[in-house]
């Protein structure tokens, strides 16, 4: 059967020849080959104006990014085996970084998976499937990931905004086995539970694995303020590195029972504490109380979701970052983050130096990092590049 072509308006296929797989309504040549006519994730075959080859890929004509290419081999079209091939590339790459089975398993685009994430606790996957072009296959995706891993349990947390940009429904799924809500990880040495059915993302933030080891390094001190601590990542770690008194931040009260849970399943409970607030509000009253840390971690949500939230965005994180210079101690170590990827991270540098002036103090950057290497990222989709943390010596202003 011949895939639908899908043709490019003229000169509209240099970035992709460059590498990059997404495709946008106003670049496609619609006289030639209307959208209108086609399915949400049909297989289609992209085609510069000249008809020169770029890619087998998938469209959906009812969102502006209409388009991903997912194979530039012309002999290799969207198929079973291919999904196989790339979930065992996939997998190849995470067996030799990692020594035990949690971390990301599919970081989309990045794993030539264009609308596909797998997150690997142990036995359980946790699949993100956030494009029609995925949703069509999604028999097929899930039959491969059973066949190259052998899970024991599979769960569909299609519970994301993006999804409704693709025109498609939100929920969360069991396909296979009986889940639990309540996962053991190991990371850095520490046990802790997560909940891959109704926890934030899939449960766990694995990109910033790697950085939280990086605390070691810089030592925390004696207090430690974790801030949008979620269930306690960086807190338990500052606590394991011998921080005395941590005191993890978070609106959710969930997430702070499980950071209680955490705590005392590595008999760190008498060193970890939770309260519950605003970031900001919980901030100020501290500033205003007097109270004083050694360490700090800024770990909030993207503030920038969509390119029109950039103003608004920048201004949060100067404001969040402003605030928790004012309860450092003078040489006090601030980590902190952003995932927006409308942000580089020249302007985040940019963005938390404008909130140490406000805040009259003095920066030293010590080390930038990026997402762990289980979210590579694809030196032609910038996009891939998301997360930036960053450790500051922060000091008087001069």
């Amino acid at each position: 059967m011949t895939t639908q072509p899908l043709i490019l308006r003229k000169d509209q296929e240099r970035r992709l020849l460059a590498g990059h797989c997404w495709i946008y309504s106003n670049e496609v040549d619609t006289q030639a080959t209307p959208l209108k006519p086609l399915e949400p994730g049909q297989p289609v075959a992209i085609l510069s104006r000249q008809e020169r080859w770029i890619g087998h890929g998938y469209v959906n004509p009812r969102a502006l990014l209409c388009a991903r290419i997912v194979s530039r081999d012309p002999n290799q079209p969207l198929s079973p085996a291919l999904w196989v091939k790339r979930i065992h590339d996939a997998l190849s790459l995470r067996e030799r970084l990692y020594d035990q089975p949690f971390y990301r398993l599919v970081f989309g685009e990045s794993d030539g998976l264009p609308g596909l994430i797998v997150d690997r606790y142990g036995d359980l996957l946790a699949v993100q499937i956030t494009t029609a072009g995925m949703e069509r296959e999604r028999a097929e995706i899930l039959a491969a990931l059973e066949q190259v891993l052998r899970p024991k349990t599979i769960v569909l947390r299609n519970d994301t905004a993006v999804r409704e940009l693709e025109g498609l429904e939100q929920g969360v799924e069991r396909i296979l086995g009986e889940p639990a809500d309540s996962v053991t990880i190991n990371e850095h040495g520490l046990e802790i539970v997560v909940s891959p059915l109704t926890g934030q993302k899939t449960g766990w933030f694995f990109d910033q694995a790697e950085n939280r080891g990086r605390l070691a390094r810089y030592g925390v001190g004696e207090r430690v303020l974790d801030v949008c601590s979620y269930i306690g990542a960086w807190g338990l770690r500052a606590a394991a590195l011998g921080a005395k008194e941590v005191t993890c931040v978070d609106v959710s009260s969930p997430a702070l029972e499980r950071v209680a849970e955490n705590a005392a399943r590595n008999a760190l409970e008498d060193r970890v504490q939770g309260m519950q607030g605003d970031a900001f509000e919980v901030l100020r009253g501290l500033r205003d109380e007097g109270r004083r840390f050694d360490t700090l971690i800024l770990d909030p949500p993207a503030f920038i979701k969509r390119r029109k939230d950039e103003k608004d965005g920048t201004q949060a994180y100067q404001r969040l970052n402003r605030l928790g210079m004012e309860v450092l101690e003078p040489g006090g170590l601030l980590v902190t983050s952003s995932c927006s990827f409308h942000m580089g991270r020249d302007a985040f540098l940019r963005t938390v130096q404008q909130a140490a002036r406000r805040a009259g103090r003095s920066l030293q950057l010590l080390e930038a990092g990026q997402q762990g290497p289980d979210h590579p990222v694809h030196p032609a989709i910038p996009e891939t590049a998301y997360l930036k943390t960053l450790y500051l010596r922060v000091l008087p202003g001069f």
